[in-house]
């Protein structure tokens, strides 16, 4: 069994950034969010072996009206807690509530420093909203004396905001967030280039050949330590391999129809990693995944 998982609360955003299915709307699955008791039963089938979750896969979390109680129920169940937020939720009361909630750790998308390079990538959002979130948690934090959630700003690294990536470690430890990361941004067409690709080639996944094109530059051999690790389990009750399915391409079982035991065990399941063994380039997800990729911290 996997000792972690990613689930979905919510295929819902409020952006539109250009090299995301949920914020171009172009999923072919439906938009939704988790219910309550279909996460019971998702826990009460894993948390023997999962200690981890993170609270992500597509979409943004708050959105999901009951998103912390999410949290507090694996919180019962003893499971460290990650979740990732374009941040435009996170009034003062609710910075209050993430703190009470257990929350162990809150990935706060910046992506810009300037209002005109952070929507540029972050389209229809507002960085006054980020920097207004950021400050209501940390003095949550505070004003309850909690180490919790450990606060990362993560910076996607795209051309038109490169030039801000010194600021943005300054900005960090100026506001008092506990981390900084930059983040390489995946592009769905790169090989002949991208205008969203940095000219920076260290913040990019993407390297220039002799003739021109662009290819990853990570190598991707016949092997994914995800498959026998992790797993990630949709709004709907879906299970997919990883978090590079975003579109649920590759379903291997729903729990409407098994346990998660059963699937993992399933002959689809199995096939699926056998493939990743074999020729794992042939599957069109991994073809552009960036796992072994480089966080600069």
């Amino acid at each position: 069994m996997p000792i972690s998982l990613s689930i979905e609360p919510t295929t819902a955003c409020n952006l539109g950034c250009p090299e995301c299915p949920s914020g171009l709307k172009k999923f072919t699955r439906p938009t939704g969010k988790l219910d309550l008791a279909l996460h019971e039963k998702m826990l009460s089938q894993v948390s023997k072996s999962v200690f981890y979750i993170n609270y992500y896969f597509q979409g943004e979390p708050f959105l999901h009206p009951q998103f912390l109680d999410l949290i507090r129920s694996a919180k019962r169940h003893k499971i460290y807690t990650a979740t990732s937020t374009n941040a435009h939720f996170v009034s003062a009361e609710k910075a209050k509530e993430i703190v009470a909630s257990g929350l162990d750790r809150l990935i706060i998308s910046i992506d810009g420093l300037t209002q005109e390079t952070y929507e540029s990538y972050r389209v229809h959002g507002r960085l006054d909203k980020v920097i207004e979130g950021t400050k209501h948690l940390i003095n949550a934090k505070k004003a309850a004396k909690s180490k919790t959630p450990h606060l990362i700003f993560q910076f996607l690294a795209v051309k038109p905001n490169e030039h801000e990536i010194p600021e943005v470690f300054h900005l960090g430890k100026e506001m008092g967030v506990d981390e900084v990361r930059i983040k390489t941004a995946q592009l769905y067409d790169y090989k002949n280039g991208n205008p969203l690709m940095p000219e920076n080639e260290t913040y990019a996944r993407y390297k220039k050949n002799i003739d021109g094109t662009y290819s990853l530059k990570y190598k991707t051999g016949n092997h994914c330590w995800r498959m026998w690790s992790s797993s990630v389990l949709t709004w709907d009750g879906k299970v997919v391999p990883c978090c590079f399915d975003k579109d649920a391409q590759h379903v291997l079982g729903t729990l409407e129809n098994a346990s998660f035991k059963e699937i993992w065990n399933s002959p689809s399941y199995r096939g699926f990693r056998n493939a990743v063994l074999n020729n794992r380039n042939d599957i069109d997800i991994c073809k552009n995944c960036s796992e072994g990729a480089k966080v600069w911290a």
